[in-house]
């Protein structure tokens, strides 16, 4: 229960600081801004959208080893695991393109410009949506978690290409692009040191709350399975 209340406690703080206080630096000239020329305060997103980038790829990667101990094990609870990170996986990701849409509209003018970050994020949507489909049109459990699990593999074979290294070698407008001489890694964007500590902040309580919201989804489906089997014997 303590830990509960920490987490609630530090994703309060990292929400109303994140958003209501004055962290930001404004610069006196254009080029003086760490960020993007004109962003200002709009840079105070980077708390929200890198944290659901970073708990995304940890739940697809969660998900891919829990896919290799079921073909290893043949255990139907580690396929549930899988399942129960791939869902929050999907949901992360999702929110992860909505604040990032957010920063390019007030950094580019438009929220979707086809950047290759954004198509690349996309592409992962598409992917692991289709997952979900293929999950959802069998219904034996083995030939489903098999199915599952095998696919689940190969399309983690592709996330760290379109997040990691796909953005950094096209040219595009999101900071890292391979035309990008003052960008980088997001941590090398000259933060000062109040936005420094609510960006880690948010990354630790944003990841703290993806293995509670985890280890909720897998319980969740436990009890589903252990109702639809009695609902099935009755």
């Amino acid at each position: 229960m303590l830990w509960k209340i920490f987490l609630f406690l530090l994703l309060a703080f990292v929400s109303v600081a994140g958003i209501a206080f004055p962290i930001v630096e404004k610069p006196s000239a254009w080029y003086e801004f760490p960020f993007i020329p004109g962003l200002e305060e709009n840079a105070k997103i980077i708390f929200f959208h890198v944290p659901t980038a970073w708990v995304t790829v940890i739940a697809f990667l969660m998900s891919t080893i829990f896919s290799f101990r079921y073909l290893k094990n043949k255990n139907l609870d580690d396929d549930l695991k899988s399942y129960a990170a791939a869902q929050l996986g999907i949901i992360f990701c999702i929110l992860a393109t909505i604040t990032g849409a957010v920063w390019a509209k007030f950094a580019w003018g438009a929220f979707w410009s086809w950047d290759p970050r954004q198509t690349s994020i996309f592409a992962l949507l598409l992917i692991y949506g289709a997952w979900f489909a293929l999950r959802s049109s069998i219904e034996s459990e083995e030939k489903r978690a098999t199915l599952s699990s095998v696919y689940s593999i190969i399309a983690f074979v592709t996330v760290p290409f379109f997040i990691f290294v796909m953005p950094r070698i096209m040219t595009g407008l999101h900071p890292g692009s391979a035309d990008d001489t003052n960008a980088g890694p997001v941590v090398n964007f000259k933060m000062n040191s109040n936005m420094l500590l609510i960006f880690f902040l948010s990354l630790i309580g944003f990841t703290i709350l993806y293995f509670w919201m985890w280890q909720v989804g897998y319980k969740s489906l436990i009890y589903k399975e252990k109702i639809q089997k009695q609902f099935i014997r009755g």
